[in-house]
């Protein structure tokens, strides 16, 4: 049974083609997302004067994971990604990253927003012409919906917490129709779920596309985030290297969903979930508020399979904001260079925003879990980089002081090679049921899931897999919309 509704509106989906046909907007299929060689050479010519953050429809096509690390006029090459040493790491184990920052917005979430509209766009089902497309998110999200909206000439609104970097906000003020912050930080996910009732409730036109139960999203990173990671495996494993696995907070559970991919090609490999120690949702059964920014809490998504999570891994903030200032710190890049740390990566390290840090905290705890050795491999993902927390690093800095050496030693020591085995769990599968559980209090009690849902969940053999499947059939509903707006 296919979880994506595909169900074709005939009248909306008319006023949908007359509206890109009439904004010369031609939508990407996941096939060219994955492999940018499919898109067409007239477009890939177009996009030598664009910038990668321009509000351009041709930019549709630089979501993806290969477009070339320039601010503007890129190609397309091979999938953006670094190898973190072990002098930086403290672990022998081969920690390879892939870049979200040469996503348009800077961040890979304008993929899973993607992910969650085009379906809605293609078949009708969403008007652009008389809806407004709602993006509730704890942070990267609603930029990418927002930026997905206006390069489909689509009104938008974007829902985040108020307590979210500045960066954000001012950006959105310029993108998205309307900006609503609901109380709290990151934790504060429910507080996004309840302004999303009212909003329904007040007879509006809109469509909200909400990426904590939107299968677009973990469709999106399976086939696209998926394939990335597969082509880097292809690039830097030597016939003695081994595959072990893939670290990713669990967010909206979209990025995690590539790991459901990689599992399928390499069935021994783990997939590790993480969250912030301060809101052990998945740990503990645990509340709390953190300083990790775009991995909501305090629920599991609806959309993330329990069932295929080997292990949880709890990062504690005060390491993810200490680190911060010791990979973006003139006195901290000193020491890692002192540590051994080559001024390559060091130049590099401004790729990891947060959540990016978090990410690799995770697959550190893994690799020492696994005692894993220097021909294992593990893959995770930098969603965006610090450019989207400066203000964060000017608050560090006012609040705490000047940054020094002895700070930078005492966070090396303490925050990145002192990772230890403590704060996780390697899941059984009463374990994974207990989490999957968890999503009974959030979606069948409050946001409308049933109890045959959530029981096909984890007892349908082929609940995921029919997802999965299902981008062929988008793709061909795509390509059919593309005919009919003319433009190819």
């Amino acid at each position: 049974m296919a979880k994506i509704d595909l169900t074709v509106m005939k009248d909306r989906r008319e006023r949908a083609v007359q509206r890109m046909r009439e904004r010369n907007i031609i939508i990407p299929t996941f096939a060219q997302m994955k492999n940018p060689a499919l898109i067409p050479d007239k477009i890939k010519e177009e996009l030598k004067g664009v910038g990668l953050w321009d509000i351009n429809p041709l930019n549709m096509f630089r979501i993806n994971w290969h477009n070339e690390p320039v601010a503007s006029g890129g190609q397309f090459g091979g999938v953006n990604y670094l190898e973190l040493p072990s002098e930086l790491t403290g672990v022998d184990a081969r920690i390879v990253v892939l870049i979200g920052k040469w996503f348009p917005t800077g961040a890979h979430k304008v993929g899973a927003a993607y992910g969650c509209l085009v379906p809605r766009l293609v078949t009708g089902q969403f008007d652009p012409t008389t809806q407004k497309a709602v993006w509730p998110s704890t942070g990267n999200y609603c930029r990418g919906g927002a930026y997905d909206s206006a390069l489909m000439a689509c009104e938008s609104i974007a829902i985040l917490p108020e307590e979210m970097s500045k960066e954000r906000f001012e950006w959105l003020e310029n993108v998205a129709g309307e900006t609503i912050k609901t109380p709290g930080s990151e934790s504060n996910v429910k507080e996004i779920f309840d302004k999303c009732w009212e909003l329904r409730n007040s007879g509006e036109d809109l469509m909200i596309f909400n990426q904590f139960d939107e299968f677009g999203n973990y469709l999106w990173h399976y086939e696209v985030t998926g394939h990335a990671m597969e082509e880097i495996l292809k690039d830097v494993m030597g016939p003695n290297d081994t595959y072990r696995g893939m670290a990713s907070a669990t967010g909206s559970a979209g990025t995690i969903a590539s790991g459901d991919y990689l599992k399928q090609l390499f069935p021994e490999s783990v997939i590790v979930a993480s969250e912030a120690l301060q809101c052990p949702t998945l740990l503990e059964n645990g509340y709390g508020s953190h300083r990790i920014e775009g991995i909501g809490d305090k629920h599991v998504p609806w959309i993330h399979n329990s069932k295929n999570t080997d292990m949880i891994v709890a990062i504690d903030d005060n390491a993810v904001v200490n680190i911060s200032r010791l990979f973006n710190e003139k006195e901290g890049q000193k020491y890692l260079a002192k540590q051994g740390v080559s001024s390559e990566i060091i130049s590099q390290l401004d790729l990891l925003g947060f959540s990016g840090i978090s990410n690799v905290l995770s697959a550190i705890k893994a690799a020492k879990y696994y005692e894993m050795g220097e021909n294992d491999i593990m893959l995770t993902v930098l969603t965006d980089s610090m450019e989207l927390y400066q203000s964060r690093l000017e608050e560090m800095h006012d609040e705490f002081g000047e940054y020094t050496e002895a700070n930078a030693a005492a966070d090396f020591a303490r925050w990145l090679h002192g990772q230890s085995t403590d704060n996780l769990e390697e899941l059984r599968y009463t374990d994974r049921r207990r989490i999957h559980q968890l999503k009974y209090f959030t979606w069948v009690e409050q946001q409308g899931k049933t109890y045959d849902e959530i029981q096909d969940q984890w007892y349908g053999k082929d609940y995921f897999t029919g997802i999965q499947e299902q981008a062929d059939e988008i793709d061909a509903l795509v390509e059919e919309f593309n005919k009919d707006v003319g433009l190819l």
